[in-house]
């Protein structure tokens, strides 16, 4: 429980003490939004490395290399913690934001600091305000800024990693639409750290895996039509390899 008490405190008190930097960040975004986003990227990284150390994860990083450096992705993940978002936004090579759901909005001071970095609110009951969130990351890649979806639409509560919740083949339309790559992303080690055994915190192995990126135009004629579940077996392909390492440590 320490560890969970330490992990929560340090949220608590960034969320209060950040405030005034907060506001300094929104004044900076009216006149430059770039600067905006990189500086208030660099905070979030900073203080989910420390949440991530007080954790105990140590993280091993897989592909990186496949990962376009001159142009904003669609990342697909599995979803299975709460740690996937702080593993994903401490090893991610540019601008991103994360696709989150619209309850999150409601959430002050960490809602206003979501924003800062670039995360996408979708109402997941709502067809029409879920197109305006497609929209809205269609735009933000446009505009060179990646975004992360999970198209299990929730966290996976199965034991196996591979027993997936099916994929929202409309999770995959920002691609579609703006052109850009899909990167398919595999993490396992992540449930380990607090969903396992709630409310504890434990030290865990997590294993990241940036898949090689693809473009939907550009899929066979066979899959073209269910992008999401093309993507969904690239994700299984990698964490099978994970799996597999893991047991043999």
């Amino acid at each position: 429980m320490i560890r969970f008490i330490f992990v929560a405190a340090t949220v608590i008190l960034f969320l209060i003490l950040s405030i005034p930097l907060m506001l300094v960040e929104f004044l900076i975004g009216k006149k430059n939004r770039r600067l905006r986003d990189v500086q208030s990227l660099a905070v979030i990284q900073c203080v989910f490395r420390l949440i991530l150390w007080m954790a105990g994860v140590k993280i091993t990083v897989k592909g990186r290399e496949n990962v376009p450096a001159d142009q904003a992705v669609l990342y697909v993940g599995n979803h299975r913690s709460y740690f996937d978002i702080l593993v994903g936004y401490v090893t991610v090579p540019s601008l991103t934001g994360f696709v989150a759901k619209k309850e999150m909005e409601k959430i002050p001071l960490l809602s206003s600091w979501m924003k800062l970095v670039n995360c996408l609110f979708l109402d997941r009951v709502n067809l029409k305000e879920g197109l305006k969130t497609i929209l809205a990351g269609i735009e933000q890649v446009k505009r060179g800024v990646s975004v992360w979806i999970f198209p299990e639409g929730t966290r996976n509560k199965n034991d196996d990693p591979l027993d997936m919740l099916t994929f929202k083949e409309g999770s995959l339309k920002i691609a579609e639409k703006s052109g850009c790559y899909v990167v398919p992303v595999a993490l396992t080690g992540t449930a380990e750290v607090f969903e396992q055994h709630f409310p504890k915190i434990k030290p865990s192995h997590v294993t990241i895996t940036f898949g090689e990126p693809f473009h939907t135009k550009e899929l066979p004629p066979e899959v073209k039509k269910f992008p999401g579940a093309y993507t969904e077996e690239q994700i299984k392909a990698m964490l099978r390899i994970q799996l597999a390492e893991g047991q043999n440590l």
